[in-house]
């Protein structure tokens, strides 16, 4: 069953740019990411209360797990909400999102001592290429120029450091209590930045109803569940390599939800990826020292 859990996770993340397509037009992007972890802390609360689960000892693992939270959530969604929103095509987005694992595996060997074999680095340009294959066909890359990749690029950071972050620090945190202290302080962050730099907006409409239920059960819970199982039972670099895969499913329920088709150069690019992400993460890298 664990087996299947990296397939499942690259699913439901990918389902979170289709969330997006129906909720963004109905809210302001940071007021719906508000309401969405509002909601989250609501129900990871009362389900870690009912259940007794443990909660951290030592103030420096809340304040870990708040700083990955931020990162991860608050830095990577409010940024892709943001460049969606003003109008960067979702595949750009994921194709700009699609470079984490390359700057995770630069990182991962200064920061948590794993060492990058040479097919795992043939495999993530392999996935890079795949990637790029895919969106350029589909989109076009000439949109993504200009400042309304900033936000973008601002996400692929915040998720790239977040995971190596939450790895290095504190990877080992339950899933229910460490929701509700990696959404608490996302949920402040996005409510200063609401204050300084734009206005609570929402319309509340049948599809943004469905598109908050579905991101904060499906996403917010499910999703980021599998993704703090995936970064304490993984590599980093094996973990970051399955966000390859995201664009390319995105496409593919796009295609079913919205009959929106791929060209021949994207499916050329998709059957590259997929090799790339099978090479990166059946490599198992070794620690350094």
């Amino acid at each position: 069953m664990k087996r299947l859990y990296p397939l499942l996770f690259v699913f439901l993340w990918s389902t979170g740019f289709i969330g997006a397509r129906f909720g963004i037009p109905h809210a302001e992007p940071l007021s719906f990411l508000l309401v969405r972890y509002l909601c989250v802390i609501v129900l990871m609360t009362t389900l870690a209360v009912l259940s007794g689960a443990p909660w951290p000892k030592h103030p420096r693992q809340w304040i870990h797990i708040g700083v990955s939270g931020i990162l991860i959530h608050a830095i990577y969604l409010g940024g892709v909400f943001i460049s969606i929103k003003h109008g960067l095509p979702s595949g750009i987005a994921a194709l700009v999102v699609g470079m984490q694992p390359l700057l995770t595996a630069l990182g991962a060997g200064w920061l948590l001592g794993e060492r990058v074999v040479a097919r795992q680095w043939f495999g993530l340009a392999l996935g890079f290429v795949g990637v790029t294959l895919v969106i350029s066909g589909k989109f076009g890359l000439q949109n993504a120029l200009g400042p309304i990749l900033i936000p973008a690029l601002a996400a692929l950071l915040g998720i790239t450091i977040g995971t190596l972050y939450q790895k290095h620090f504190c990877s080992g945190f339950d899933l229910r209590t460490g929701s509700v202290i990696q959404f608490v302080p996302s949920a402040i962050v996005t409510a200063i930045a609401i204050a300084l730099f734009t206005e609570f907006q929402i319309d509340w409409m049948p599809e943004f109803i469905f598109a908050l239920g579905w991101l904060v059960l499906v996403l917010s819970i499910g999703a980021i569940s599998l993704l703090n199982v995936l970064i304490h039972s993984g590599s980093a670099v094996n973990v970051a390599s399955l966000f390859y895969l995201v664009p390319l499913s995105t496409a593919l329920i796009a295609w079913v939800l919205f009959n929106e088709t791929l060209p021949p150069i994207s499916l050329m690019g998709m059957a590259l990826a997929v090799g790339g992400v099978y090479m990166t993460t059946f490599s198992r890298p070794a620690k350094t020292g």
